[in-house]
């Protein structure tokens, strides 16, 4: 695809003319550090400077309304008192400019009233067909056009290839001054502050269209419109790196929810999984955000996960391997030829295997040749040099070394250099040639992880979910419209009616039958066919055997009666107010793996399957993982791969494999139903038992609420 500049907002990255509204003589107001900002610059467009007061501003004359702003005029910054806001708006709506930054403070953040005066300059902005940026944020700036409409202190971002899209404001700033201290610059900045009108997934894609953009970060606390940023990032991301910071993570959930998936289907769940839908790489903390980013912007992507470390030391080196591993890289192999190429030059003493510890004394030409060695070897993919302040060789020096070699290799190579003062001269030397460097060899691993993964999605084919076959829509609106309207009727459904929507969607259960007296539940039996399970019927109780609700492998007519009886008495103490309709008949089916698969409706993005470790324990394993529904069958196995519950289907020690193929198919097709009935928010297979290869999977028990 090309990526190009939304029309709309083609003022904001490429306008013609900016108007400061509340431009001002004092050196100490953000009304001077504005007006300051954007000459300094060097903008070559036409700047206008508006305030009632009249007079001059850097040299420039000041006019008393913006109706008095000369041509080109297509892109305004207001900052002005928030009250003055809305006057301020209709005025350059009157003048025709289409796109408007609210750098003010004082809107939505204040309480109420802000509130309202965010949905009143709204409702004017969209009267003239006008875009805005913010309120309470500050602006936008571009190193490259150069644009800086910020009132941030100087000096602004050094020209780079990242480009920072940030929710929060204040944080702009010290990513500015943190990134010239790192040695990297930037090409964009967006602060989108409260977001009225124009949000993240609206500026992606015209950030992403900047040639000079190379990696876009974001700075997130949520999003507008989930299934919208996911379908805007997938198109980016085929395109450049999307790297994101996802803060108040450890939110408490919003809804209530009465099942494991709806109490881990919290929105980190719907993050994760709308983040890997859209192919965005998400950070944990702040500074991964950043040394993510400039390793994607700095590095050539390796083709694969094997990684030769090159070393002084150690004691770093074991660190680095431990690294590598907790994030899925394996040290590479190294040929004969590469080994025996490693001995013509280093001292005994030294290790040819891998990692290669060049030992205290080693040179800069020693770190150059075995450098060059290790990255002729076919064997490696990619390259981590470690090395603390020589104690015979300046570091700077093996920075030289080795740069020119680094430039000219076609596998990435990441530079830990570890220490602080000592070290300073090869870091300097790294920074200006753009070779990734860090101060451990952890962040080292990470970010050449990072790499791999960046690496490995772009080889990935893009696919479209393809809707499941054999499956009754029909079938279940007509087993809810028989229910006394209870699709429209919020709680949870009776079992007979989640029986038939998952048999509708060509999910297999084991024959379920209603007894409501202990010599009806014998008969059942009887005619089933023994051993058969007992479960209350109450929708009041979604955690049957919390209360005792569950009776198993009953073997006699007079076992399923003592158990009928026993089992009433038990739940009407424990639940006295639930409305039980009976209990239950199950044939037992045989023993297999066990799982769980869910599906929820989260506020943001939509329906969610998870699928996970199964039981009454599932939420304090937490073995379980979300993806979008509905999904495709590449994504369903990679749910497997994710947890252990998962992996185990292949065979474990005394345990068979189990029928994968039938997990997969379960996930698939209860995706498609809640993806077909948004009304269901929660539905549950717990568990899902699983047979051995061929044998299939039964829904053993199961549960849903409609809201």
């Amino acid at each position: 695809m090309s990526l190009q500049i939304e029309p709309s907002l083609f003022p904001f990255f490429k306008p013609r003319g900016v108007v400061i509204v509340g431009a001002s003589q004092n050196p100490t107001k953000l009304g001077f550090g504005l007006a300051r900002n954007l000459l300094q610059s060097g903008y070559e467009g036409a700047v206008h400077f508006v305030n009632p007061k009249g007079g001059t501003l850097l040299e420039r004359p000041i006019y008393p309304t913006i109706a008095d702003v000369p041509q080109p005029a297509d892109l305004a910054i207001l900052l002005i008192p928030a009250s003055l806001v809305p006057q301020g708006l209709i005025a350059c709506g009157q003048r025709g400019i289409q796109a408007v930054i609210i750098a003010s403070g004082g809107f939505r953040e204040t309480g109420p009233a802000g509130a309202e005066l965010e949905d009143e300059c709204l409702r004017i902005a969209q009267d003239y067909n006008m875009r805005l940026i913010g309120p309470n944020c500050i602006g936008l700036l571009d190193t490259h056009l150069p644009l800086d409409t910020t009132f941030l202190p100087p000096p602004g971002p050094t020209p780079g290839a990242v480009a920072f899209i940030s929710h929060s404001g204040a944080i702009c700033a010290a990513v500015i001054d943190w990134a010239r201290g790192q040695g990297f610059g930037l090409s964009q900045l967006v602060s989108l502050g409260n977001q009225i009108d124009v949000r993240e997934t609206d500026v992606l894609g015209s950030v992403a269209a900047d040639p000079h953009t190379r990696v876009i970060t974001l700075y997130l606390e949520g999003v507008s419109d989930g299934r919208h940023f996911v379908r805007a990032a997938a198109q980016v991301t085929r395109e450049k790196p999307v790297l994101a910071l996802k803060v108040g993570r450890f939110a408490s959930g919003q809804r209530a929810v009465a099942s494991h998936t709806g109490a881990l289907a919290g929105s980190e769940a719907a993050f994760e999984a709308a983040f890997r839908r859209a192919g965005v790489i998400r950070a944990n903390t702040s500074e991964e955000l950043f040394d993510w980013a400039r390793a994607l912007a700095w590095c050539k992507l390796p083709q694969g996960r094997r990684v030769a470390v090159l070393t002084n030391a150690g004691g770093p080196a074991v660190t680095a391997a431990d690294a590598l591993e907790a994030h899925g890289l394996q040290l590479a192999d190294l040929s004969a030829e590469t080994k025996n190429a490693l001995r013509q030059f280093l001292p005994q003493a030294a290790s040819v295997n891998n990692p290669v510890d060049l030992l205290a004394g080693a040179s800069p030409e020693d770190f150059a040749h075995s450098l060059r060695h290790l990255l002729a070897d076919e064997g490696v993919d990619s390259v981590i040099v470690i090395f603390p302040p020589p104690p015979m060789y300046a570091a700077g020096g093996i920075a030289r070394a080795i740069i020119p070699i680094i430039y000219a290799a076609q596998k990435p190579v990441i530079a830990a250099v570890l220490g602080e003062r000592m070290i300073q001269e090869a870091v300097e030397y790294f920074r200006a040639a753009r070779v990734v460097e860090y101060r451990f060899p952890e962040r080292a691993a990470a970010a050449l992880a990072v790499l791999v993964q960046r690496a490995e999605y772009l080889a990935s084919q893009p696919e479209t979910p393809q809707r499941v076959v054999g499956v009754s829509p029909e079938r279940v609106h007509h087993a809810l419209r028989q229910h006394a309207g209870i699709e429209e009727q919020p709680g949870f459904l009776p079992q007979e009616v989640v029986e038939e929507m998952l048999t509708a969607y060509g999910m297999v259960t084991p024959p379920l039958r209603l007894a409501e007296t202990a010599v009806s539940a014998a008969q059942l039996a009887d005619e089933m066919g023994y051993p058969v399970a007992l479960k209350v019927a109450s929708p009041d109780i979604p955690h049957k055997s919390d209360v005792g609700g569950v009776r198993l492998n009953l073997l006699s007519a007079t076992q399923v009666e003592a158990a009928f009886v026993e089992m009433m008495a038990q739940v009407e103490t424990a639940v006295p107010a639930a409305h039980i309709a009976g209990i239950h008949v199950q044939r037992m089916i045989p023993q297999g793996q066990e799982v769980i698969v869910g599906a929820v409706q989260d506020p943001q993005f939509g329906p969610m399957v998870m699928f996970g470790s199964g039981g009454v324990e599932v939420e304090g394993l937490q073995d379980v993982t979300f993806a979008l529904a509905p999904l495709t069958r590449a994504e369903a196995q990679a749910m497997l791969q994710r947890t252990w519950a998962g992996r185990k289907l292949q065979g474990f020690r005394n345990i068979p494999a189990a029928d994968q193929d039938a997990v997969v198919d379960a996930i698939l097709r209860l995706g498609q139903l809640v993806a077909d009935f948004p009304q269901i928010q929660e539905i549950e297979i717990n568990p899902l038992r699983v047979m051995q290869v061929g044998q299939g999977a039964f829904a053993v028990d199961a549960r849903a609420r409609v809201g």
